[in-house]
């Protein structure tokens, strides 16, 4: 009796802790500290981005993280908040007409998360995770610079000593903003702002092992907590609440205006998370699954939605300082947690000493490195179509806006893939005597037979003597009125041209819904439809003997 060989079965709650080791404690934990050191003070500051109060991004790191660390699939990934979806999140605000500082722009954010996140529910609810994954690179890259570039000039003024955020605004706002602080400059501002730059890019140059960003941060609470700094004008961040984020409801008065903005991030999570989720697995954990990506990452916006978080998705920077540090599986991140927590619990008043300044470095410094133009030259060098996207999607993000430049990249690569579906793939096979195989390359549907069936006649013409066609249909899977008409077509086509078509390999879903065409049983009833391409080529051959 053959043994039974069973399949290892993923369990959908704590899947990264099945079969934990003792012996990964110790780097969980470690891992855990190192990527907080990383994913707290950068929440925070992206929280700036969508003038949203610093807590706001402190929020992120707690409920979110936790959702993901229970349903996630990925070892080492930290869900929090990205600059992209930071950006997009303001962007969106803006649109809606969501002041900064009013009432409702704490029950609009919740909103906007929520919708995020039963966005990707319904899309996992569809499987749609592997259709989403064919937005091209180049899109991303072009919403990167977008992003990047519209968010520094953004974080401008408040280097300069403004206290105006214009990020969700556009570049053009944002410079404009910019050339009007020019007239009011802050230089001890501008001091800190050019310390913590250079301090940012000096440690992130050479001591990459060290959290830059906990540094600068810490250093800028301990300049105003032991000298007088604040006494020069400095503007620090609003005071932040000590204690934990609160069940809430959303407040859904904005909600229609919200709905694009939600669309093109919930794109955005996904794809970021996907992306970083696969560049962290290591060759011996288990495959990444697109749609239970999707599900963990749309629940952790549920979640995280009725307790005041920004949409979430898995950041590269903290996530690779996780997997650096030696994580083993979410266990990790349930560490960061804890971390998040007690801050909120216990540092709110130091925290508030934070230098504006300080935190828009921080920004400055993260969202440049999203202005990647070696790689924009590398594509003009060696893929002009996806330089062509990315350079037009950079161009609509920095003009239009970044919804615009999400919505035009989607289109354009949906029409990408169009094309490439709908390019001919026909080939000639096996030729006996005046009957010639040919082969489809790829299935039937209703964009693609026309192109389809004229490579067929233009291949038959080719070919001279050919006197019947066995066309192997073995991947038309489904099928549709559209191209049995492209088929009756076909036929007609050739027999004008006095070559008989014959159908083989007809998949049983396929040959039902043929069978409902008076054209397709005569040709059963003529002897041309044949369940393989050998009995196709028989049949013709014993005829004509």
């Amino acid at each position: 009796m053959m043994p039974v060989v069973r399949r290892p079965t993923r369990t959908w709650l704590l899947p990264t802790l099945a079969g934990y080791q003792r012996a990964w404690i110790t780097p969980d934990v470690v891992s855990g500290l190192a990527a907080g050191a990383v994913v707290v003070p950068q929440a925070m500051a992206y929280a700036t981005i969508a003038n949203l109060p610093v807590q706001v991004g402190l929020y992120t790191c707690i409920v979110p993280m936790l959702v993901y660390a229970f349903l996630g699939g990925s070892r080492s990934m930290s869900v929090s908040t990205t600059s992209t979806i930071a950006t997009l999140t303001a962007t969106t605000l803006v649109s809606a007409g969501v002041a900064a500082g009013a009432e409702d722009a704490l029950g609009s954010l919740m909103a906007l998360t929520l919708l995020v996140g039963v966005i990707l529910l319904l899309a996992r609810l569809l499987r749609l995770g592997s259709l989403v994954e064919n937005i091209s690179g180049a899109t991303v890259l072009g919403l990167k610079i977008g992003v990047g570039a519209t968010v520094a000039a953004g974080q401008l003024p408040k280097l300069l000593g403004e206290t105006v955020n214009f990020s969700g605004h556009g570049l053009i706002r944002s410079l404009a903003a910019v050339g009007a602080a020019l007239d009011s400059v802050h230089w001890p501002t501008v001091g800190l702002s050019v310390a913590s730059i250079l301090t940012l890019f000096l440690l992130q140059r050479f001591v990459p092992q060290i959290p830059s960003t906990l540094i600068v941060v810490l250093g800028g609470i301990l300049l105003v907590a032991l000298t007088g700094f604040k006494e020069s004008g400095v503007d620090l961040i609003a005071p932040v609440p000590s204690g934990l984020p609160v069940l809430a409801l959303p407040d859904f008065s904005a909600v229609g205006a919200l709905v694009p903005g939600a669309l093109a991030i919930a794109i955005m999570a996904f794809l970021e998370s996907a992306a970083v989720a696969r560049s962290t697995r290591r060759p011996e954990e288990p495959t990444i699954d697109a749609d239970q990506e999707l599900f963990a990452t749309g629940a952790a916006n549920v979640f995280g939605a009725f307790f005041t978080a920004m949409p979430a998705a898995g950041g590269f920077s903290q996530s690779a300082v996780n997997q650096n540090a030696g994580a083993k599986t979410q266990l990790s991140t349930l560490v960061t947690v804890v971390l998040a927590i007690l801050i909120a619990l216990f540092l709110g008043p130091v925290l508030s000493l934070l230098p504006q300044a300080t935190l828009a470095a921080v920004v400055f410094v993260a969202v440049v490195g999203l202005i990647d133009v070696p790689e924009l030259v590398r594509w003009a060098r060696f893929s002009r179509v996806d330089f062509w996207i990315a350079l037009t999607v950079a161009v609509v993000g920095l003009t239009a806006g970044l919804l615009a430049a999400v919505a035009v990249g989607v289109v354009v690569t949906l029409l990408l893939v169009l094309r490439e579906l709908n390019k001919p793939a026909v080939s000639a096979g096996e030729r006996r005597g005046d009957a010639l195989e040919v082969r489809l390359g790829s299935g039937l549907y209703t964009a693609n037979i026309r192109p389809n069936t004229t490579a067929v006649e233009e291949l038959v013409g080719t070919y001279a003597g050919v006197k019947t066609v066995v066309l192997d249909l073995h991947r038309l899977e489904a099928t549709s009125i559209t191209v049995i008409d492209g088929l009756m077509d076909l036929d007609r086509q050739l027999s004008s041209k006095g070559v008989e078509l014959h159908l083989a390999a007809l998949p049983p879903k396929a040959t039902a819904v043929a069978q409902g065409f008076p054209w397709f049983e005569k040709l059963q009833a003529r002897n041309r439809v044949h369940p393989s391409v050998a009995a196709g080529l028989g049949a013709v051959a014993a005829s004509s003997d």
